[in-house]
């Protein structure tokens, strides 16, 4: 049996408590407010704030801001002042980033033909448009939804990010379906699916389109900012949308083409039930004795 720390095992039992206990509606306006003192300081610890989150969820008048302490473009640990000036910061570094693009455009243009191609075709190939636009309209101004976007991949440990990210997610997956499912793992592989890597765009998109509403992508994206109940948490979470069409690949002996197309055809998912069987997953996987490569990833 894997030795957990305090922290894990505390994420290990908050993720059993979310499986069983009725969602309570999300955190609104007053109560995030109730989280802060006069001066703008946590009256509540981080670590009470999202599990809150994991478990609740957000209001759309609190995402905002609340998003903000959780990419890290707000510090925990900051007051309502010291949160104006960051924002002031933010706007004129931006500022200033946009002024220096402009003085090297064209030198770029002249060293390199197709740059401007080539730009557009990374940002559009990458899917970052389609998450960029999510952000866009979940704040105001150009600088914010530039550090906001910028942080979110941060914190995220670039998993969107193809050939970084996605690569190490999707291994990571293969790994995760050999330990905690080897009957459906030796199927996958006898059926040409193997490591799964068809399944890339769940993760270069962060599973934007398994959803029927911006708000429930925004509602998966802000439980992995949390980390709860683990770093790590969106393998859990595809792995749980694999799940939901094992016993079609298995009783229709489905080669690696028709799992694709079935995993595909997971759209307009239930936000609260993927995260849910997701938790039941990592918990789980926290009462085995779990190697190392899983143990170093998710816990």
């Amino acid at each position: 049996m894997t030795t957990l720390s305090p922290e894990n095992s505390l994420s290990a039992r908050q993720s059993a408590s979310f499986i069983l206990v009725k969602r309570k509606p999300p955190i609104d306006k007053t109560e995030w407010d109730g989280f802060f003192d006069e001066n703008g300081h946590l009256a509540k610890s981080r670590d009470f704030i999202c599990v809150n989150i994991l478990e609740r969820g957000l209001h759309p008048f609190v995402r905002t801001e609340a998003w903000k302490f959780l990419t890290g473009y707000y510090s925990w640990q900051s007051s309502q002042d010291e949160r104006l000036m960051v924002d002031s910061t933010r706007r004129k570094n931006y500022e200033a980033l946009c002024q220096m693009y402009e003085k090297i455009q064209p030198l770029l243009e002249n060293l390199h033909r197709n740059f401007i191609e080539t730009r557009n075709n990374i940002e559009y190939q990458q899917g970052f448009h389609e998450m960029v636009m999510l952000f866009q309209l979940m704040v105001e101004h150009d600088h914010e939804t530039f550090w906001l976007f910028q942080f979110f991949l941060q914190k995220t440990e670039y998993s969107c990010v193809i050939n970084i990210g996605v690569g190490k997610n999707l291994n990571m997956l293969n790994n995760l379906i050999n330990f905690l499912d080897p009957v459906f793992a030796e199927h996958l592989k006898g059926k040409g699916a193997g490591t799964v890597q068809p399944l890339f765009p769940w993760f270069c998109l962060y599973f934007q389109r398994a959803f029927k509403s911006f708000d429930d992508v925004w509602r998966l994206w802000e439980v992995l900012l949390t980390r709860k109940p683990c770093r790590n948490f969106q393998v859990l979470v595809a792995y749980s949308m694999l799940q939901m069409v094992r016993k079609q690949v298995l009783q229709e002996s489905m080669t690696g083409d028709d799992i694709l197309l079935a995993c595909n055809n997971l759209i307009d998912l239930d936000v609260a039930k993927l995260v849910s069987a997701a938790c039941t997953a990592y918990a789980e996987l926290v009462q085995k004795d779990v190697p190392q490569p899983l143990k170093d990833f998710f816990l």
